[in-house]
């Protein structure tokens, strides 16, 4: 069986797109699966801030285009990248084992952890979520807007002299970066992305693909994957609103922590606790309950 699996090209997507090929080959070593390299309009615009573009799926139509024309099979994304809505031609599979889902600080220069960074440090991270959870813990650090892919945010930081990037853990990892984490913070402190760490594989309704697909499947990580994307749909919020969720399995429940506010930052509202049973109903409802504090 031939598969194409429709990807970004940078290096952060290349390797996600091919963690899924190599799951996908150790089920069946006969599958010949290519890679085809998409180039999204996120991609090409690089000048102006996220917040600024306001355009949902702006690192996706392009790739979803390709999955409802039948250029490729399969599409590999950041689960945290993706929109609360998709084409309704296509759906969400389940998903592999998640990787590290903590944001971490990249630093410059010699510093060793947070508390190292001087009163005014430049730091820089092109997400609101990230922004206003760091100027939490540190109200005196001067956060500047970044974009481009993993490896572009740390040459700029480099270039332009910045202190510290915030990034995800798993994009570095994924690319063979670890070893440049400097401080990861707990998601406590720092609620992740919605199925931060967790890869998107999308196809076609009704695809040929949907029992191979099943075989890669992690179970604990799609069912966290759904729950934190369930609190994101429930909030529906704008692209850009500063916005999370995080679950962790214990043996009688989930500890959830979410965050969610508006764009300027003046309403913040963070929840945790534990959820016992009933967990659909529950995150909705607190869901629920933040939006209307915040709107």
């Amino acid at each position: 069986m031939r598969i194409v699996i429709g990807s970004r090209g940078s290096k952060l997507a290349l390797a996600q797109s091919e963690e899924v090929r190599q799951a996908l080959l150790k089920t069946d070593p006969t599958l010949q699966i290519e890679i085809k390299v998409i180039s999204t309009r996120g991609d090409q615009i690089l000048d102006r801030p996220l917040a600024m573009i306001g355009e949902k799926g702006l690192f996706t139509q392009e790739i979803e285009a390709g999955l409802i024309d039948g250029t490729i099979d399969l599409a590999v994304h950041s689960m945290k990248d993706m929109p609360t809505v998709i084409p309704e031609e296509l759906m969400f599979c389940g998903t592999i084992k998640a990787n590290d889902e903590r944001d971490c600080l990249v630093f410059n220069h010699h510093y060793q952890s947070l508390d190292d960074l001087p009163l005014g440090a430049k730091v820089a991270t092109g997400s609101l979520r990230r922004k206003y959870q760091l100027l939490k813990i540190r109200p005196d650090l001067n956060i500047s807007d970044i974009r481009g892919n993993v490896v572009t945010r740390l040459e700029k930081m480099v270039n332009e002299d910045l202190d510290a990037l915030v990034l995800a853990s798993a994009g570095l990892k994924r690319i063979g970066l670890g070893n440049k984490i400097g401080h990861y913070f707990d998601v406590r402190d720092m609620i992740p992305a919605c199925a931060q760490g967790i890869l998107a594989i999308e196809v076609k309704k009704n695809s040929k693909l949907l029992a191979l697909i099943d075989k890669i499947v992690d179970e604990k990580t799609t069912k966290r994957m759904k729950l934190e994307r369930l609190f994101i749909e429930t909030i529906e919020c704008g692209c850009h609103s500063p916005v999370g969720a995080h679950v962790e399995f214990q043996d009688e429940g989930i500890v959830f922590d979410a965050i969610y506010g508006n764009e300027n930052g003046t309403k913040i509202e963070k929840y945790h606790g534990h959820i016992s049973d009933h967990y659909e109903e529950k995150i909705r409802n607190i869901a629920l309950m933040m939006k209307e504090k915040v709107e």
